[in-house]
């Protein structure tokens, strides 16, 4: 484990759609059939897997030029899949649906908000806020926040992960998911101030 809005031009094929219910993002994806990223990505996570338990415990190893190469189509990195499989496999968390739901979510954004394009940017890990920064009281929240926004650009330099351990610790803390959360990132653009009234109030301390 290492350290650790929104206009639609078109909706693509697997649609993410959010509903607000006492402050907290809710999670609704539409599957479509006329594209099965989704099918590809879950038996990349499965190889992967296996991949891993065999002792070839590195994103070159784990998946091949080819496999890079679809994950970029869905703005995603060897990397960042390695991360996730390889915390379930050593702390059992996230799952795969944690995976999913947070590469959907990157995935929406990268073709309606870039057009499908890199920023060409990867960020600095001293770009970050410190972990023991607070807001309002909350100590990590303004950490996660800009993880949070580096995840959704695609600029997650490789020390970075986001659900990372200290992130999911959070997370639990506020009672918000990863994938609620990167989505309410998504919604409230650079309005710090609607990101922390609604996890004040996920947390019931608002």
């Amino acid at each position: 484990m290492r350290d650790v809005g929104a206009g639609q031009a078109r909706r693509p094929p697997y649609s993410v759609t959010c509903q607000l219910r006492g402050g907290v993002s809710r999670l609704r994806y539409a599957r479509m059939n006329t594209d099965h990223w989704q099918t590809e990505f879950r038996n990349l996570y499965d190889r992967g897997t296996l991949t891993w338990k065999r002792g070839r415990k590195t994103p070159d190893k784990m998946f091949n030029d080819a496999d890079a190469a679809f994950l970029a189509t869905i703005g995603c990195t060897r990397r960042e899949l390695f991360d996730f499989i390889d915390d379930e496999q050593r702390y059992g968390e996230p799952d795969f649906t944690t995976a999913l739901e947070v590469a959907a979510i990157r995935r929406d954004y990268f073709l309606n908000e870039l057009g499908g394009k890199s920023t060409g940017r990867i960020i600095s890990m001293d770009d970050l806020p410190p972990k023991k920064l607070e807001v309002d009281g909350i100590p990590w929240l303004p950490r996660i926040i800009e993880k949070a926004r580096t995840k959704l650009r695609g600029e997650m330099p490789d020390d970075l992960m986001y659900d990372c351990g200290g992130d999911r610790d959070f997370l639990r803390s506020v009672k918000m998911g990863a994938p609620q959360f990167l989505k309410l990132v998504w919604e409230c653009g650079n309005n710090d101030r609607r990101i922390i009234d609604a996890v004040k109030k996920s947390a019931g301390v608002a």
